[in-house]
């Protein structure tokens, strides 16, 4: 009698974590001819929502899971401009995308009453932490250039042309990666390095997707990336390597204001958080770790790192500090490294050569060189300028900055094309140094 009592509150203690999705399934298989949509905008690989959507629609017949994929940047702009196509569910990695969105009132007032749908503190908006990420580098088993140790080392001559990343103003775990850097080593620091590594980098890729394909066809050496995006590549000969200290940040799923079916949104975000939910994430071709604790633990040697860096978490990614300089970080990317990438490659590569010289008077002068190069010429103050990272209204594109953020724009331009400008005056200096040295 008391292995019976014992095995009924194990399957009542199951039922509660996942009451929502069981009600909704008895509700809808009551009327199977009555179609439902249920729409989801997502900027995971298919290989993630797939096997939730079908695992839903098998659970819940006359019901059809509709999948949207885009980039989180495009995905947040969709959402600030209204929602007009009525999405459901808004799902990606990005920490920093729902504190935006939350700003803006995007998500629906969170009622959630069961404590595992809350492992964190809870926000009053209905978003919620399913999985936990960081960022580091992938690279095939066979690579031709040795494997990085440490952040640093990806500075080395060796890397020259080796390194692939995304544009963070394109990808959501990008900007989680630029961030990452600015938290850690503070705004000067991070942009030094980030200023430095453009040096080393073969391409700015559009997706995230792109970089990890990039890898697989032997493109590029190594490519910065979100964990899951190569560990569910293991098979194809990839490895992965978190960058230290392990910052850890949240994947989550929201249920948006404006969609057509909350109670579908609110059945299958509970189908998500369920143990059979948290399991799926486990699946090779997925690899996420899992929000769940117990889940967690059969993660492997990645949850580990992440289960140790939740223990010290000395410094944990801060993304509301993210979010009140979104606009301004992608920017100042865009107009620093993006568009200034090739000139930055030869300014890189002339300091190299001219180290390669060993002249005294050229090595005593190289420092004035390089001091412009990682310098950016933009204060933290400023970047977080009251006004210039607002949440963009409806009739406003998340992507067309505002008449503040242009004026702003143009003075960060100007700043940036003197810069590089500087450095490559005296470079030119430099080298007629050298030149009449030889």
């Amino acid at each position: 009698m008391e292995k019976l009592r014992h095995i009924a509150a194990a399957k009542a203690k199951l039922c509660i974590a996942i009451q929502a999705w069981c009600m909704l399934t008895v509700l809808l298989t009551a009327n199977p001819a009555t179609a439902r949509e249920l729409r989801i905008l997502t900027s995971m690989p298919a290989s993630l929502f797939k096997p939730f959507a079908e695992l839903f629609e098998q659970a819940n017949p006359g019901v059809t899971v509709n999948v949207l994929n885009k980039n989180t940047n495009a995905g947040v702009e969709e959402i600030v401009r209204g929602n007009s196509r009525g999405f459901d569910i808004f799902w990606v990695s990005s920490a920093e995308a729902f504190a935006v969105l939350n700003a803006h009132g995007a998500f629906r007032p969170d009622t959630a009453t069961d404590t595992a749908w809350q492992p964190t503190q809870r926000s009053g908006a209905a978003f919620y932490p399913f999985a936990l990420s960081s960022i580091g580098w992938a690279q095939k088993h066979d690579s031709h250039v040795p494997s990085p140790n440490e952040w640093d080392d990806l500075l080395h001559p060796e890397y020259v042309g080796a390194i692939a990343m995304t544009r963070p103003s394109r990808s959501g775990t990008t900007h989680m990666f630029v961030e990452r850097f600015l938290q850690v080593r503070g705004w000067e620091g991070g942009w030094a390095y980030l200023l430095e590594l453009s040096g080393n980098l073969s391409t700015l890729t559009s997706r995230s997707f792109g970089v990890i394909d990039g890898i697989e066809k032997q493109r590029f050496e190594i490519g910065i990336s979100i964990d899951f995006l190569a560990l569910s590549r293991a098979d194809d000969g990839l490895t992965f390597r978190y960058g230290r200290p392990v910052m850890v940040m949240p994947a989550q799923i929201g249920i948006l204001r404006g969609g057509q079916s909350s109670d579908l949104a609110a059945g299958f975000v509970g189908m998500v958080l369920s143990p059979e939910g948290q399991e799926i994430l486990l699946r090779p071709d997925i690899q996420r770790i899992p929000i769940n604790a117990e889940i967690r633990a059969k993660a492997g040697p990645a949850a580990q790192q992440i289960e140790a860096a939740l223990k010290v978490n000395w410094l944990p990614y801060d993304a509301l500090l993210a979010r009140d300089r979104y606009w301004a970080v992608n920017t100042l990317f865009d107009e620093f490294v993006t568009f200034q990438l090739e000139e930055r490659q030869d300014a890189w590569r002339r300091v190299r050569r001219l180290e390669g010289f060993g002249d005294p008077e050229l090595l005593v002068r190289l420092p004035e060189v390089k001091k412009l190069l990682i310098m950016l010429p933009v204060t933290e103050a400023e970047a977080i300028t009251q006004g210039i990272n607002a949440v963009p209204t409806r009739v406003t594109a998340f992507s067309a900055p505002t008449d503040l953020q242009q004026d702003v724009l143009e003075h960060w331009r100007t700043r940036a094309t003197a810069s590089i400008q500087s450095a490559r005056v005296l470079l030119d200096e430099l080298e007629r140094l050298a030149d009449y040295s030889e």
